[in-house]
C-alpha cells in the first residue's frame, strides 16, 4: 500500500509539473505575428505573406533564446511584423538580439530585414543568398558565410549550414543542438503539403539535399518547416519522398 501511495504521489507531481511547464511556455499573438515556445530554448515565429498564387501564407521562422540573448532565423514577412518581434524580444523579454540569419533570398526570409537594420541588429546570409538577394533587388544581409556558420545565444551554439540546392539555390538550415531542433525553412515541407512555389527550385537535387541534412543531424527530434505544422523526422522523410524522381 505504501509503495502504491508513493507511486501515485509521484505520478501526480509529474503531471502537475508537466501542466505547469505547458502553462508557463511563452507565447505572443497579434494579427500580424505569433510566437510560440516549442522547447526550452527554441521558439517559432509565424507571420503572413500575401502571394499572388497561394493567397495569404503563414511563414515560419525560429528564435533561440538563452542567457539573456536571442538569435532570429528568418525575419517575419515584412518590416511591421519584424518590428513587433524585435519589440517583444527587447522590451517585453529584456533580451539582446545578437543577430538575424536569412535562410534564403525570398521575402518570407528577409522581407523584414530593414527593421532589424534600423535597430542595429547584425544580419547574416550565405554568399549565395547575398548574391541572389542583390540580383532580385532585395535588401541584402550585412554579413556573409560560405558553407556554415556558428552563432551563440548566451554561450549556447546554433549551427547553420548549406547542404545543397532544393527550394532555392541558397537554402540553408539551422540546428539547435541543446534542444535537438532543426529549422528547415522552405527546404522542408510539412507532412501532406504540395510542392509549393518551384520558380527558383532545383527539384532534381531536393531529395538528396534533405537526405544529407537528415544524415548530418541524426538526433533531431523537432523539425520546423518553412510553412505549416511543426513535426519530427517524418517531415524530412516526407520531403525526400515527394521529390524523389521529380
Amino acid at each position: 500500500m505504501k509503495t502504491y501511495f508513493v507511486t501515485a504521489v509521484s505520478l501526480f507531481i509529474c503531471a502537475v509539473s508537466s501542466l505547469f511547464a505547458q502553462q508557463n511556455k511563452l507565447s505572443y499573438h497579434s494579427e500580424m505575428l505569433q510566437i510560440e515556445q516549442i522547447s526550452p530554448n527554441t521558439f517559432v515565429h509565424i507571420s503572413y505573406l500575401k502571394t499572388q498564387d497561394f493567397g495569404k501564407v503563414g511563414c515560419n521562422g525560429m528564435v533561440v533564446i538563452h542567457g539573456g540573448e536571442a538569435l532570429v532565423f528568418d525575419t517575419p514577412a515584412n518590416d511591421e511584423a519584424s518590428a513587433e518581434l524585435i519589440d517583444w524580444l527587447v522590451n517585453e523579454q529584456k533580451l539582446t538580439v545578437k543577430a538575424v540569419v536569412a535562410s534564403h533570398f525570398h521575402d518570407d526570409c528577409l522581407g523584414g530585414l530593414g527593421a532589424f537594420h534600423a535597430k542595429g541588429i547584425p544580419s547574416y546570409g550565405s554568399s549565395r543568398t547575398l548574391a541572389l538577394a542583390k540580383d532580385a533587388g532585395e535588401l541584402v544581409p550585412q554579413n556573409q558565410f560560405e558553407e556554415s556558420l556558428v552563432l551563440n545565444a548566451g554561450g549556447m551554439q546554433v549551427q547553420s549550414g548549406f547542404f545543397g540546392e532544393g527550394h532555392t539555390q541558397d537554402n540553408v538550415v539551422a540546428f539547435v543542438p541543446a534542444d535537438q531542433v532543426l529549422f528547415g525553412g522552405c527546404l522542408i515541407k510539412e507532412v501532406g503539403a504540395g510542392f509549393g512555389f518551384l520558380g527558383d527550385a532545383n527539384t532534381a537535387a531536393w531529395s538528396q539535399t534533405v537526405s544529407k541534412v537528415k544524415s548530418n543531424f541524426p538526433k533531431v527530434q523537432t523539425v520546423i518547416p518553412g510553412h505549416g505544422k511543426i513535426g519530427g523526422v517524418e517531415l524530412l522523410d516526407y520531403t525526400i519522398q515527394i521529390f524523389e524522381g521529380k
